[in-house]
């Protein structure tokens, strides 16, 4: 694999929702975020056209702006990215300026007003998109959610049809208010807990996280564990059956991912007396 990309004294680190914070290791000479992600594209044979997308957005609002998710549903493994700018009205990185850099790739035909309230948006990256076969459908744009006692936030889609209700999202603080969390996931339409264990959601392996995120769908809810270590990671991609190239490449460059932490998820639902998973994600940045 060539596309490696190695830390440098001057990184910085940011989580998914690119709050900064410290390594947990030494970082001299380390593999940034980003190498997992080309090294998930190589895996599953992504247009190369990606690179060049991904270049662009680069060189367009600058290194570690960016969130990428590589998402697994079912077999089939997907991209998203995710842009923020929490100065909202204010903002400098807005929809309507990451479409016109990437407007050489694909068209998009989205009215987007500017004037609302959003401090992040996502585009699905799927391959006919990069190809540029294919018009930019949908816009994923979160607005915060004032009243809320934890940090939270709204997500909807913007299509050429109109706007919807997508999500809800709830932060919390992973040692500080557990209660809080299993309430918020146990208040739910998809979850039994007469039925299903809450630790078949609240994996133990991954409780000693920073953050968690317990998130409200319209069919389906999501926990995401956020600052999780490289270990985890691990854990977490094969007991979600990644394929073996992903998983391999975290093995073998343990010791060069060890100074981050990483955010993974994933969607569950009840059918009859099962919880089923349907998606998967973990994250990092470029």
């Amino acid at each position: 694999m060539d596309r490696l990309e190695y830390t440098t004294p001057n990184d910085r680190f940011y989580d998914f929702c690119l709050w900064e914070y410290k390594p947990v290791a030494s970082f001299e000479n380390k593999l940034r975020s980003s190498s997992l992600l080309f090294s998930a594209l190589d895996s599953v044979d992504f247009d190369n056209r990606i690179y060049n997308l991904i270049k662009a957005i680069r060189d367009g609002i600058g290194v570690s702006r960016t969130v990428w998710g590589v998402k697994k549903l079912g077999n089939e493994i997907s991209l998203e990215f995710y842009f923020y700018d929490y100065n909202r009205r204010d903002r400098d990185l807005s929809i309507s300026r990451l479409i016109y850099i990437l407007s050489p790739f694909f068209h998009c035909n989205i009215e987007v007003n500017e004037k609302h309230h959003y401090f992040m948006f996502s585009l699905d990256m799927h391959g006919d998109l990069v190809l540029g076969t294919e018009n930019l459908s949908e816009i994923h744009m979160y607005i915060g959610n004032p009243g809320s006692t934890v940090s939270s936030g709204i997500c909807y889609s913007l299509k050429e049809t109109g706007t919807s209700l997508e999500n809800f999202y709830f932060f919390f603080d992973a040692e500080k208010e557990m209660d809080d969390i299993m309430d918020k996931a146990c208040c739910s339409a998809h979850l039994d807990t007469d039925v299903i264990s809450v630790d078949k959601i609240f994996w133990p392996e991954l409780k000693s996280c920073k953050r968690i995120v317990v998130s409200n769908k319209q069919s389906c809810d999501a926990i995401y564990f956020s600052g999780v270590y490289v270990d985890q990671l691990i854990f977490f991609l094969k007991k979600m059956k990644y394929p073996v190239k992903i998983i391999s490449f975290v093995e073998a460059n343990r010791h060069l991912l060890d100074h981050q932490l990483y955010d993974v998820a994933f969607d569950y639902r009840m059918e009859g007396k099962d919880l089923k998973i349907l998606k998967s994600s973990y994250y990092g940045i470029f």
